[in-house]
């Protein structure tokens, strides 16, 4: 693929994840989108868990199998590696996408708070969960985790240098910030339906079966720093005394190389 058009690619593949996680805002809050997690005709409670549970496993399963290192390397067999992050962002996108589109609405009601200060403090839980995934991109390297640092680095004829293991902020904190911010901002609403409910629980399920995919890779790839790293630090939800701990274990460290 030549340099303009594996840029112009990554470019475009990250416009489209950008396009789907600000549509995933509006589909969540059935807000200024024409297909949202309620809207459109009521699904029989059988038809609707089977198909949304088929979506929500399209996205599971395309999602954990291209960020797995074996499909990595026999798709770099016939693609350039510089864009192999920009296809799997891609095809999340469009993974996301059909779940939008063929979503059917089970608009039954779960729960519904009326109080209006708890309704602000869910609302804001809501953006709270959103940002820090959002926070925890950038802390980390936002645009290598969206590909376009790879194809911005293939494009200026420089070779790809991996990332160093690093612990930044809130990954002091828990080893997964943003998958902790997508479990924040799927549960908190107000307003649950029997739809939403399914939305929340199949993705946390995905959450946690597609975290220790991820756990596994990163031993295989950082060794024992990585397994300190797992001793020292809670994966999901943040424990008193953890951070605590590392930070104490760093100044340590720091001194002893002093």
């Amino acid at each position: 693929m030549g340099r303009i058009l594996a840029l112009l690619y990554g470019v475009i593949s990250y416009l489209c994840f950008f396009a789907a996680f600000l549509y995933l805002i509006g589909f969540m809050e059935n807000l200024l989108v024409p297909k949202s997690i309620d809207s459109g005709e009521p699904a029989s409670l059988g038809m609707g868990i089977i198909v949304n549970f088929l979506l929500i496993a399209l996205f599971g399963v395309q999602h954990s199998i291209m960020a797995r290192p074996g499909f990595k390397k026999w798709l770099t067999s016939f693609m350039s590696p510089a864009v192999e992050r920009s296809t799997f962002v891609l095809m999340s996108s469009v993974a996301l996408s059909v779940l939008y589109i063929f979503w059917l609405p089970l608009p039954d009601v779960v729960w519904k708070v009326e109080n209006n200060i708890a309704r602000i403090v869910l609302h804001s839980l809501f953006w709270f969960g959103l940002g820090l995934i959002l926070l925890a991109t950038f802390i980390i390297n936002h645009f290598d985790l969206f590909g376009l640092r790879q194809v911005w680095l293939y494009f200026t004829g420089k070779g790809y240098v991996n990332l160093v293991f690093k612990m930044p902020l809130f990954y002091k904190i828990v080893r997964h910030p943003m998958m902790l911010g997508i479990l924040i901002a799927f549960w908190a609403t107000p307003d649950m339906t029997v739809g939403h409910l399914m939305f929340s629980l199949g993705m946390t399920i995905y959450v946690f079966i597609g975290t220790q995919f991820e756990e596994r890779d990163l031993v295989a790839a950082h060794g024992e720093a990585y397994r300190r790293y797992q001793r020292d630090v809670p994966m999901l939800i943040p424990l008193p005394g953890k951070a605590g701990s590392l930070e104490i274990k760093e100044t340590a460290a720091k001194r002893k190389e002093a």
